[in-house]
């Protein structure tokens, strides 16, 4: 149900959503936020209040860093108290990573904040832009019949679905439907109405506040296997000075080539203190390192889990884990186990 009295602050980022195309010379230019309700005037329908936030200038999504995501937090942080919720436009280069970032930064969260954007720019005749964006500050508006915000956690909407934000992934570059959710429901699906999954939402507890936790410690990699990668190349992503975690992305259920220096290299690693996290290269699926001998070795030396969690959020959380100041062994032990239903745990 559409709170008429409800508040939402509309943050634009950047990104292809909001460009408009300049009729003289057909280039692809920033919009105006300022302007918006006469770009938009589906807006005006909304019956509720729209603020914008506009970055400025504009970020490209390729420019993403931990710093902006720090940036973006501080902005709902600021308003927190004074709006029903949030939507951040980005570009969708690296929406999932912000997505990742921002939706375990923010602890127990208590209002809606949806990420959207488009493939297209919202100047385009066939633009996806203006749909997502209208049906993500109507979810970001939205409320139950006690009055609580019905998503209230961090999420991407994008061509009719509604998903958890640290279980997304970008899946094409160029069809609407670019973004998808391998191992966790949809939280919501838009049709002639929204259509919610309640029992995949998260409830946060509304008797406490929402934390935002800011330090991140970027000396990660991500390492992905192929057939015939060279001991040296191993070598040299393991040496990276200041290395102080690892994003092992594996073969199905989490297997790595078995050769004894291969081994020994990561267990050398491992050792001097580097955390690393057995993520799949597969979309779908978990990691279960006990089902094969290979996945086994990794398991022997220290190799976590990462279960079904993305690449994408798996980098995020081992940054956010890393800044916490936690000792290795902690650290270690919450890579394993969910925060923010970023993963599901297998026994």
């Amino acid at each position: 149900m559409i709170d008429h009295n409800a508040k939402v602050l509309l943050i634009y980022t950047g990104g292809t959503i909001g460009m408009v195309e300049n009729m003289e010379t057909g280039a692809l230019e920033p919009f105006n936020f300022s302007h918006l309700r006469a770009n938009m005037p589906e807006i005006k329908r909304l019956n509720f209040l729209v603020d914008t936030h506009l970055f400025e200038p504009p970020i490209d999504s390729s420019d993403m860093s931990p710093a902006i995501w720090q940036q973006i937090g501080r902005v709902i942080e600021d308003n927190y108290d004074g709006y029903d919720g949030f939507v951040i436009l980005h570009g969708t280069d690296t929406m999932a990573y912000t997505a990742s970032a921002l939706g375990l930064m923010l602890e127990n969260l208590t209002k809606p904040v949806i990420l959207t954007g488009s493939q297209l720019p919202v100047g385009k005749l066939r633009t996806d832009g203006k749909e997502n964006l209208i049906t993500a500050l109507e979810i970001a508006a939205d409320k139950d019949a006690a009055g609580f915000p019905v998503v209230p956690e961090l999420c991407v909407y994008m061509q009719n679905l509604l998903m958890r934000g640290n279980r997304t992934t970008k899946v094409n570059a160029d069809n609407f439907s670019a973004f998808t959710s391998p191992n966790y429901p949809f939280l919501a699906e838009a049709g002639l109405n929204i259509r919610y999954n309640e029992k995949f939402i998260l409830t946060p507890d509304y008797s406490k506040p929402v934390r935002f936790n800011y330090a991140m410690d970027t000396h990660v990699v991500v390492l992905k296997l192929f057939p015939g990668i060279s001991l040296e190349a191993v070598k040299a992503n393991l040496n990276i000075p200041g290395l102080r975690g690892l994003i092992l992305e594996t073969y199905g259920t989490g297997n790595s080539p078995s050769l004894p220096r291969f081994i020994h290299l990561l267990r050398e690693a491992i050792d001097r203190g580097v955390i690393m996290v057995n993520v799949t290269q597969c979309l779908y699926g978990s990691v279960e390192m006990h089902r094969y001998e290979n996945g086994q070795q990794l398991e022997k030396i220290g190799v976590v889990s990462g279960w079904d969690i993305t690449s994408e959020a798996a980098l995020a959380k081992l940054m956010i884990l890393l800044g916490s100041g936690e000792p290795p062994a902690e650290v270690n032990r919450l890579m394993q186990i969910s925060l923010r239903g970023e993963m599901t745990v297998r026994g």
